[in-house]
């Protein structure tokens, strides 16, 4: 879940935490926001700037083999 949180201080300033958004794409989308509150003093980077993105693949194949008795009288066991 992607969660914007704002402090606002008597003083005026305003503290803006970003969590559930991996990577640099959080930059993208406080951009808008940043620009309308005024002058950024600071940037601090959390652990999930750093973090990578996790791709999950999977390939699941299968095989049925059969085999065909040519005379039913005989067994295979």
């Amino acid at each position: 879940m992607e969660t914007l949180e704002f402090v606002i201080y008597p003083d005026g300033r305003v503290k803006e935490m970003v969590t559930g958004i991996v990577g640099a794409s959080c930059a993208e989308v406080t951009a808008a926001i940043e620009a309308q509150l005024g002058e950024v003093m600071a940037h601090e980077k959390s652990s999930e700037y750093y973090a990578q993105p996790v791709m999950v693949s999977s390939q699941v194949s299968s095989s049925v083999s059969t085999q065909t008795q040519t005379n039913p009288s005989q067994s295979q066991w």
